[in-house]
């Protein structure tokens, strides 16, 4: 698991029928005018709607080209979340939303550029079959416009013999198709679930693939394959009249010979700036790349989890933020995020990185933890850090009840959140939050080694600080073999779990859902609770669906708010 952090799990419903209506609206708008624009009659006449379907597509292929790159602007992002003028409650937490609107912009990619191709090469085909000997009237006349001097085409197969195949291979608009199509089918293909959890780096790689697409996209336009009636031709033939007198151009003074051109490329304008915006972010990496990174402490955990503190100049952070981080002696070009574990209030920030991969693999071997001791600080390899970048999970504070759930490793968020309470109330910083509950849910008893420190410091201090009932946790263990239950059952004691050191004692087995919820219901009945989860899709499904059937429709009753994000 290559990090985690809170995000809501469903994009609003406003949000996305605001993206349809505008796809919508651009579609259907596109299609009208293709359908009924004079200077676009005569190509109708060889190509039928089948023109409208697809410039109509382009229009909504560019629209969501334009917005792709900007939900994974992560310093855009981070700085709108910190806007608190131009971005506060809901319409802030849709910001964190960013890779699941990522996603749905993609498949709009997907969608618009498959009608786009499946139109264009009905096109072709059209264009083909006009130039045949059985073609007559309007279509064969305008198919053959462009074979006398000072005419200019519209049909641009000029024979029937003419390979469909190579001359869509020797143009600008069907290599650069060609060139787009096949970038997409590849980007979308390494980015399913399955590619990612095997191989990041593969995801990694081909996503990048994007560079080729957009600049493919950008000269795709240039051939003007598309074309259409000329202002100065529609002033001097009347398409209207001339349409029925096609046997009579040239001849008839009403009816000079009409002139084409193709459709002035318009892709470029609509990416521009989001293209343009995400070079600036680029370039900001490598500004924090060029950063001096110090690791100051390298920590090996039995769970096969590797803790680095470092220190960076002018680093600040909130709880529950992630960073990017690149080692260049594994790979120059990956950056992989991480949560932060540490609080704010510490001098140095801290990552638990887990090993789930061949990038965290060798992460794992290049700090020497697979050996019996770890390398001295001098050489280690150098890492680069990009961010912090925001979260949702500094919404904790603004509930009076949070439920912070965590399954695995997914506990790194939830580390830097408590550090931070553990340090507010050490100053008795006032706080809007009153309570908190905390699930952890583990297999692996290893795992509890690191995270148990935190809990028992902070357990200490709130029996001190009068505040014991503050901090309400359960940790929950699902897997254990019989020596460990030996063992449990050997050293048993009253006061203090034998697993986690801790004055509360370990559950075994899996929670269950449903009691824990209406346990909190009954408990806070007038309250807004938010629920924070970080973990697998299976259980996220299931605590969606309690914070569902446990909030009141009273607007004066419990509430449920659940956020998540999991990868």
């Amino acid at each position: 698991m290559m990090g985690c952090w809170i995000l809501n799990e469903s994009l609003s419903v406003t949000l996305v029928l605001s993206w349809l209506g505008v796809n919508l609206y651009l579609f259907i708008d596109t299609f009208c005018w293709y359908e009924e624009e004079e200077s676009f009659l005569y190509t109708r006449v060889i190509l039928g709607s089948t023109l409208a379907w697809a410039r109509a597509s382009a229009v909504c292929l560019n629209f969501n080209c334009m917005l792709i790159l900007l939900p994974i602007s992560r310093n855009l992002i981070s700085f709108m979340r910190g806007t608190s003028t131009c971005c506060r409650g809901p319409w802030r937490r849709q910001l964190d939303k960013n890779l699941k609107f990522h996603k749905l912009v993609a498949y709009g990619i997907a969608v618009n550029a498959t009608i786009h191709i499946v139109a264009h090469l009905c096109n072709l085909q059209r264009y083909h079959w006009s130039q045949s000997a059985e073609v007559q009237g309007l279509p064969a006349t305008l198919s053959k416009l462009g074979n006398a001097p000072n005419e200019s085409y519209l049909n641009p197969i000029r024979t029937f013999h003419t390979n469909t195949i190579t001359e869509l291979l020797t143009t600008i608009a069907g290599v650069t198709g060609l060139i787009i199509s096949l970038a997409l089918v590849l980007i979308m293909t390494s980015s399913t679930e399955s590619i990612r959890q095997v191989s990041y780096e593969l995801f990694w790689y081909t996503h990048h693939v994007f560079i080729i697409f957009f600049i493919g996209l950008a000269i795709h336009g240039a051939g003007r394959i598309v074309r259409g009636q000329t202002p100065e031709s529609q002033l001097l033939h009347n398409v209207t009249f001339c349409r029925d007198h096609h046997a009579q151009w040239q001849k008839m003074a009403q009816c000079p010979m009409p002139q084409f051109s193709g459709k002035e490329p318009s892709a470029w304008k609509w990416v521009l700036g989001p293209v343009v915006l995400y070079a600036c972010e680029r370039i900001i990496r490598f500004w924090r790349f060029q950063q001096e990174v110090v690791i100051t402490k390298v920590v090996s955990h039995p769970s096969g989890v590797l803790e680095l503190h470092m220190k960076k100049r002018n680093f600040k952070m909130a709880p529950g933020q992630y960073v990017l981080v690149q080692c260049p002696s594994i790979s120059w070009l990956e950056w992989h995020p991480f949560t932060l574990t540490s609080a704010p209030q510490e001098d140095f920030f801290s990552l638990h990185i887990r090993v789930a991969g061949d990038w965290t693999e060798a992460l794992w071997k290049a700090f020497g933890a697979e050996g019996q001791a770890l390398k001295e600080p001098w050489s280690l390899p150098r890492l680069a850090v990009d961010g912090p970048f925001g979260t949702t999970l500094t919404d904790v504070f603004h509930y009076p009840v949070s439920v912070c759930i965590a399954a695995g490793i997914g506990v790194t968020p939830f580390a830097s959140l408590l550090k931070s309470i553990w340090y507010k109330c050490e100053s008795q910083t006032q706080l809007k939050l009153s309570k908190v509950y905390f699930y952890w849910i583990c297999h692996d008893p290893k795992a509890f080694e690191w995270f148990a420190d935190l809990l028992l410091s902070l357990e200490t201090l709130m029996s001190e600080r009068g505040k014991a009932h503050f901090l309400n946790y359960h940790i929950f263990l699902t897997s254990w073999d019989e020596n460990q239950a030996v063992h449990i059952a050997l050293h048993w004691d009253e006061n203090t779990d034998v697993v986690t050191g801790l004055k509360q004692k370990t559950f075994y087995g899996r929670p269950n859902w449903s009691n824990e919820f209406r346990q909190l219901a009954y408990a806070h009945p007038s309250n807004s609770i938010g629920v924070f989860f970080c973990g697998p899709k299976a259980l996220s499904k299931t605590l969606q669906r309690m914070c569902r059937l446990y909030s009141s429709a009273d607007p004066r009753g419990v509430h449920f708010y659940y956020n998540k994000e999991s990868f």
